[in-house]
């Protein structure tokens, strides 16, 4: 099977970023996360999730982060085979 890479960008509330980033890391388990500056000291996080194609979709990992406790906005970046 196929490996997929899909690198999200994820905006949370103001304050947040390091509260959300713990708890990414704790629960989804990332292969990378890190803070990012947007511009005008506006941060994100992103974070590099890698799965079997055929095991779980970039849709499912994003539902699940929206649900974490302080994320306002996720995106999908870039999503790949590997």
């Amino acid at each position: 099977m196929a490996k997929v890479g899909a690198l999200f960008k994820i905006f949370t509330d103001e304050g947040k970023l390091d509260e959300v980033t713990d708890e990414i890391k704790k629960e989804l388990k990332p292969q990378d996360i890190r803070s990012e500056e947007l511009a005008f000291g506006i941060k994100v996080i992103k974070a590099l999730f890698v799965f079997e194609d055929s095991e779980v979709g970039s849709s499912s990992i994003e539902e699940k982060l929206k649900k974490v406790k302080g994320v306002s906005e996720v995106e999908v970046e870039q999503e790949s085979l590997i």
